[in-house]
């Protein structure tokens, strides 16, 4: 029988990743460092396996196969359609954009990549990169990449727990230092480096960038563009944090007993951000602790979240 199934992720070192998701979220890993934590996908370069219940230790690609893509939904997709991550970012990532679908689909067989950040948590001080001033052109930005000057052209955001960024395809972005999010998207890994601050990778030499690329999918955007992205939501309800045509994400904090339903549209992502409690579905309940990451399959019905946590809920 259908019914809440427990994930395993899937843990990447990067240059710039830290350790708060080993001291703080309970990923055990031998890596130096976990910069992102999978915590729900289906990817070649990336499949989480069951923890637990009749299908553990299946990936979910086989948990797929066995049981029909109507557990993701009833939607005619073809492939699953969400990347869900933690990202620990002990410095900056890199300057970057990501195409929309029709470039990807055209240059490298892919879905472009929407996404939305829910900052989990900040250092004093961090900021991070959301679009480019006001005035830069696509001309501007290649002299100044050519000059090495890129970090003048960029807009710098602080940024403080609690804070929701919405990031569509061709706005440019980074996390910097000292930010702790989650990063719901689009299934696709297709990212193009602007400038990296000329850091050297793991072979000694500087990280590849993809400028061409970049260039041809940024979309300029005015300050006031950027500002109703950021803050406009198509928000139904007080807890949703994101909603587009491809996810609705929603934050809750429960005390008690919140009921939640899936049909046949749609599965749900549950990922625990603090707290303790547990799922409870026809009469089963499963533990849910800081960090654990639960597929909830489309078309099962009601389930109840149970406990004091702190939950993001993530669907199609």
């Amino acid at each position: 029988m259908l019914k809440p199934i427990k994930v395993q992720p899937i843990f990447k070192e990067i240059i710039w990743g830290g350790n708060r998701l080993k001291t703080d979220y309970n990923k055990i890993s031998d890596l130096n460092n976990i910069a992102e934590s999978w915590e729900l996908t289906v990817r070649d370069d990336g499949m989480n396996t069951i923890i637990g219940g009749e299908f553990d230790g299946l990936t979910m690609q086989e948990y797929i196969d066995k049981n029909g893509f109507s557990v993701v939904t009833n939607k005619e997709l073809d492939r699953f359609p969400l990347l869900i991550k933690f990202i620990d970012a002990e410095d900056n990532l890199s300057i970057q954009v990501h195409p929309d679908d029709e470039y990807g689909m055209k240059t490298a067989n892919s879905l472009g990549k929407t996404e939305m950040w829910y900052i989990i948590d900040a250092k004093p001080g961090a900021k991070l990169v959301y679009g480019l001033k006001e005035g830069c052109t696509v001309d501007t930005l290649r002299v100044a990449i050519e000059n090495g000057a890129v970090e003048e052209q960029l807009n710098f955001v602080n940024v403080k727990k609690g804070d929701v960024f919405f990031i569509p395809s061709g706005l440019v972005h980074a996390i910097g230092a000292g930010i702790l999010l989650a990063e719901i998207q689009q299934n696709s890994n297709i990212t193009y480096r602007v400038y990296d601050y000329n850091r050297l990778g793991k072979d000694g030499k500087p990280r590849e960038l993809h400028v061409e690329d970049a260039l041809n999918v940024i979309v300029n955007r005015t300050d006031a563009e950027i500002d109703k992205i950021r803050f406009s939501t198509n928000a139904k309800n007080d807890n949703l944090l994101a909603s587009c045509e491809y996810f609705n994400v929603e934050k809750h904090f429960i005390d008690g007993d919140f009921e939640f339903s899936t049909n046949a549209e749609s599965f749900n992502s549950i990922l625990c951000l603090d707290g303790d409690g547990k799922i409870e579905y026809n009469g089963e309940s499963f533990s849910l602790t800081k960090g654990d990451s639960y597929f909830v399959p489309a078309g099962i019905g009601k389930y109840s979240v149970v406990g004091k946590v702190e939950i993001i809920v993530s669907k199609i």
